[in-house]
């Protein structure tokens, strides 16, 4: 089943079972714009195939305000088309990294602040105004609505090596070829870089695979790894958000990471201690390494911090950065090691730690 979608289907089955209170039913955008600017009557067919499964009372559609535009001409188009459909209400998302979070996608609809909830109870239990909530991703709604049109059988021929469906991924980094592609859910890596992106094995370092809560793949491990959820957390990483961002060998993967995790650290709700205390340590940490030539005491610190990060989250957004961050040391050990000795492998010098 598509990479996403097993745990999607999921929490539909479990919103699904809740049929003594009202339901409410919210799509999400998580990296799929795309869909919505070129096939927004697919993810709308998506949408209302659920809210009629879950008996919805109330459907809403969370996007960006630019996509939100594509989506308001095809529920015209639909209303002008005769068949009456329920009321979709859109709501625009915030251009934070956590605003997709499930709880921070609730609280927005609500008109609270767009950020993740300490919640121990499933939306699907009780979400939006309290009452039972499924959250699916616009990609999820897109293959319902495939899967209802042509068939489960359909869609398990669509992948390879026995995976079923396919997934949209955003290549970008040092690559020949940038964008949104579809690609088989199964695809070895190698082929799904050279054949899509168009850029040559022996060009690349490294691939982040799954966006900023990903992890780093060698480019020898590429030929082994395949776009399965399976298969990738053998070497630490997820299909996630479905970014691949090639490290070519001009780059160093040090100072690369180093700045996603300053990134992520700005990002969070800073309403926990991981997001307080741990992930900013843990991005000085990373900064020390990548930047000034930090020892192997830092590196130690980084390990302490991630091991007291992980886990104690309002959300996961420290957990996911916990990935990108182990992944990091163990992806780029050769330049640990020149980044004690005060050398980059990319050719700059570091310097002195403070």
């Amino acid at each position: 089943m598509f990479h996403c979608a097993k745990t999607r289907f999921r929490n539909w089955t479990a919103c699904r079972g809740n049929r003594k209170r009202q339901r409410r039913r919210t799509a999400q955008r998580q990296g799929c714009a795309v869909l919505l600017e070129r096939a927004p009557h697919l993810v709308l067919d998506g949408l209302q195939l659920v809210a009629h499964e879950c008996e919805s009372g109330e459907t809403y559609l969370y996007a960006g305000f630019q996509q939100l535009h594509f989506v308001r001409n095809a529920l015209q188009e639909r209303r002008t088309a005769g068949p009456t459909e329920p009321l979709v209400t859109l709501v625009a998302s915030p251009k934070t990294f956590i605003s997709g979070e499930t709880s921070a996608v609730v609280g927005t609809i609500e008109g609270r602040a767009p950020i993740p909830r300490d919640r121990s109870v499933h939306s699907t239990v009780a979400g939006l105004n309290g009452r039972p909530t499924v959250v699916h991703n616009v990609e999820t709604l897109a293959h319902i609505a495939l899967i209802a049109r042509y068939g489960p059988e359909w869609f398990r021929t669509r992948g390879l090596g026995g995976a079923s469906g396919t997934t949209l991924i955003t290549l970008s980094g040092d690559v020949t070829v940038s964008g949104v592609v579809e690609v088989p859910m199964g695809i070895p890596l190698d082929q799904l870089v050279t054949q899509y992106s168009r850029t040559d094995t022996p060009l690349i370092r490294a691939v982040l695979v799954g966006g900023f809560h990903g992890g780093w793949i060698d480019a020898q491990d590429l030929p082994t790894s395949n776009m399965t959820t399976t298969a990738l957390a053998t070497v630490g990483a997820s299909p996630g958000a479905g970014v691949i961002h090639v490290l070519g060998h001009a780059r160093c993967g040090l100072k690369t990471s180093a700045d996603i995790v300053e990134y992520l650290a700005d990002q969070s709700a800073r309403q926990c201690g991981p997001c307080i205390n741990g992930m900013p340590r843990l991005a000085r940490a990373l900064s020390e390494i990548a930047y000034r030539s930090g020892s192997a005491q830092t590196q130690e610190s980084i390990r302490y911090l991630a091991d007291l990060v992980e886990g104690r989250g309002a959300c996961k957004h420290p957990d996911g950065t916990v990935r990108l961050v182990r992944s990091s040391l163990r992806v780029f050990q050769h330049d640990l090691r020149m980044h004690a000795a005060g050398a980059c492998e990319v050719g700059t010098r570091m310097g002195a730690a403070s």
